[in-house]
């Protein structure tokens, strides 16, 4: 029993291994590789690195390089090689038999993340079609894995996602399972798509919070809610690696009345897989039909032009393009940069301190509420109706009682304006 137990709490201490191929963001993918592997409690005790013109399609780096790991993985006493590359099923077939060792790449790592996050039904439906999606056609070079697999249970990898009971399916009972995911999440997209036709049909235009993980949509999400009354619908947020893999969906009323739904929305990394972005494309799709974007960007990281890039580069491969877009540079105060600060659609704040939210707020009027009409409209007092419904859904600047009914100076939108137009006095 004491055996068991020990073998349970081993660390998984990994190698990561990368190839440049000529990448000027190369080190900072190798250092985000790092990162996601910390953020599964694998333990890095080294990497190996290669300068290629094109990767080696039998071993991913050459055979030279193969044995300089494997000799750098016996002297610091690895039990794991990751790759910072997605892996074909040969590659990994091959570099697990000339190691000797558990070999995962980038996506497994990114997948099991996505796995230990997902907490909505629907999240928990997308990864696993994710990882089936990438399962199938690596089934034979994974089967040889298992032994490897069995033996490092205590680490972040405890053979989530890959583990032995998918392993043991065969492919047409996978081929079936991903059929039903797939028509399981074909009926949330539908319901998804019916409160969207609501939601326009309601006419409260749709905010979206897109960006690299970690940037601090979440945290810029529960400032607002906070800002105007509505801490108990905050939603999670924490320094870490996809914390939020759920759309939330949130209507944030300003005092006058105006109404937003601010949603945020799965944060994006370099080399996501295309498996994920495939699966949660419905949920991504909130921002496609968005009628403003707020791109977060974390601008106390060196690398954060390269992240916007990815960010901007992912948008656009899942159909969102042409939505207004304003740029918020977060963590100002991280990075030492002046703030709150805003040069046209472009702010500069600190989420974390609230600092530059009533300049966010101005700009989001700026966008959303252009077509609003300013007027002076007499309602008679057997449409009271009109004058309750004003009060609920406009801002009534002033009201006067006369003798044949009420005199009202409101602001209001362009459709309740055509509606009750024919009680306009003064425009």
């Amino acid at each position: 029993m004491t055996q068991l137990k020990e073998v349970e709490m081993i660390k998984e201490k990994a190698i990561l291994v990368g190839v440049n191929l000529n990448d000027p963001n190369f080190e900072y993918s190798m250092e985000e590789l790092e990162n996601l592997a910390e953020a599964l409690d694998v333990e890095v005790v080294g990497q190996v690195t290669q300068n290629l013109e094109r990767v080696n399609p039998s071993h991913y780096v050459g055979k030279g390089k193969v044995v300089e790991i494997k000799n750098f993985f016996d002297e610091v006493g690895a039990n794991l090689v990751i790759f910072n590359d997605e892996l074909s099923p040969s590659q990994i077939r091959n570099l697990e038999n000339d190691l000797d060792c558990k070999v995962i790449d980038r996506t497994t790592l990114i997948l099991d993340i996505f796995d230990r996050r997902a907490k909505t039904k629907e999240a928990k439906l997308q990864v696993e079609l994710a990882q089936l999606q990438y399962m199938l056609p690596r089934l034979v070079g994974l089967h040889s894995s298992l032994s490897r697999q069995a033996g490092a249970t205590g680490g972040g990898l405890r053979n989530r996602g890959l583990g032995e009971t998918k392993l043991e399916l065969d492919r047409r009972k996978i081929e079936d399972q991903i059929t039903k995911l797939r028509k399981e999440l074909e009926q949330i997209k539908e319901q998804r798509d019916t409160q969207r036709k609501k939601r326009r049909k309601s006419e409260i235009p749709v905010v979206s919070l897109v960006g690299y993980t970690n940037a601090g949509k979440s945290t810029i999400m529960n400032q607002m809610l906070a800002k105007f009354g509505q801490e108990d619908k905050e939603v999670f947020e924490k320094d870490m690696l996809f914390a939020t893999l759920d759309t939330s969906v949130r209507k944030i009323e300003l005092p006058d009345k105006k109404q937003f739904l601010l949603t945020d929305t799965v944060g994006f990394v370099s080399k996501l897989p295309h498996q994920l972005v495939k699966a949660f494309r419905s949920t991504l799709e909130e921002a496609r039909d968005a009628d403003l974007l707020l791109h977060v960007v974390d601008v106390s990281n060196s690398e954060y032009k390269f992240m916007m890039d990815v960010t901007n580069r992912t948008l656009k491969e899942i159909g969102v393009e042409n939505v207004p877009t304003i740029y918020l540079y977060n963590k100002c105060d991280l990075a030492n940069i002046a703030y709150p600060k805003v040069y046209g659609e472009d702010l500069w704040i600190s989420a974390k301190e609230g600092k530059g939210l009533n300049e966010l707020v101005e700009c989001i009027r700026k966008h959303l509420f252009s077509n609003y009409y300013t007027c002076e409209m007499f309602i008679p007092f057997s449409r009271g109706d009109i004058v309750s419904y004003l009060n609920e859904n406009a801002s009534v600047k002033s009201t006067e009682y006369e003798e044949a009914g009420t005199k009202l100076i409101v602001e209001l939108k362009e459709s309740d304006y055509k509606k009750f137009e024919d009680f306009v006095v003064k425009k």
